[in-house]
């Protein structure tokens, strides 16, 4: 094993669209939605340890802590690896730089579960497929496959049935108002749509992706956070368009022209960052260098 400190990039998502079909009788809502990655988002640095210890850091003293999902995914791997493989002595310390915020709907917690399982079936040398960390990583949340599998996708069921597409790499204005939304919270609400029409995958091209989408969350979201509405009602200035991301609290919106996306960028008063689209996650492109 490498014990060399190696640089993981963990991508944000965006939802293109989103769209609740029904509601499952174990709970979970059935889906459709296009995950768009990022060129953007937090980092895990990982290093290799002989002592069969998971040892984790974060930039963010209030995230630092056992409770973390990059914790609960390195324990996963651990044992699936220990059980399944007969490998022993895994230890690891990972320290997470964290620039996406929670409660966002950028994908963040499952980002870092899925970069944290692909660095260390790598650093840790357990020739485990991607698929087969997808279904580890489900296990962990229903958004970690998409990032492990690593490519921008129309997603259905819960977030598991995953088929790659390719987009336009449009650039993306993606503000964060000031405010933290429950996606649970947003989900058991009575009002929310539950039985938006079913699509097939060759209806996407006239959504008019990315320039066009329906969050079916975005309305009940707005009504109990006025701050979401707020900076989508600013973006609709510059793109009318602008809409939220997952259960939120981020929105966004697709620009053709980076130069006119930056200059507007400068006027914004949220929290705020800009993004290119791609199709392949980095994590993948920082795999293979």
């Amino acid at each position: 094993m490498n014990n060399q400190t190696i640089q993981w990039p963990s991508p944000a998502k965006l939802n293109l669209f989103l769209h609740i079909i029904s509601q499952r009788e174990d709970g979970y809502h059935n889906l459709q939605s296009v995950f768009q990655l990022l060129d953007y988002g937090d980092s895990l640095e990982v290093a290799v340890k002989q002592n069969d210890q998971i040892q984790f850091t974060c930039d963010k003293p209030e995230l630092s802590n056992n409770d973390n999902l990059v914790v609960t995914a390195a324990i996963k791997l651990k044992q699936f690896a220990e059980t399944q493989l007969n490998h022993t002595q895994l230890g690891a310390k990972i320290h997470l730089q964290k620039k996406l915020p929670a409660g966002g709907g950028l994908g963040g917690g499952s980002s870092n579960c899925a970069t944290t399982l692909i660095a260390l079936n790598h650093q840790w040398q357990l020739g485990l497929s991607l698929q087969q960390l997808a279904d580890i990583g489900l296990s962990l949340g229903a958004d970690v496959p998409i990032f492990v599998m690593g490519n921008t996708a129309f997603v259905e069921g819960i977030g598991e049935v995953l088929t790659p597409i390719s987009l336009p790499e449009t650039w993306y204005l993606v503000i964060q108002p000031p405010c933290h939304i429950s996606t649970a919270k947003i989900f058991s609400n009575s009002l929310l749509t539950r039985n938006s029409k079913a699509i097939k995958i060759r209806d996407l091209n006239a959504l008019e992706l990315p320039y066009q989408g329906l969050n079916t969350m975005q309305t009940i979201a707005c009504e109990q956070h006025p701050e979401v509405k707020q900076a989508i009602d600013w973006l609709k200035q510059f793109n009318q368009s602008a809409r939220m991301t997952g259960s939120g609290s981020c929105v966004f919106a697709a620009f053709d022209n980076e130069q006119e996306m930056r200059k507007i960028a400068t006027r914004c008063e949220w929290s705020h960052f800009v993004a290119k689209g791609v199709n392949q996650s980095p994590v993948h492109i920082r795999k293979l260098a």
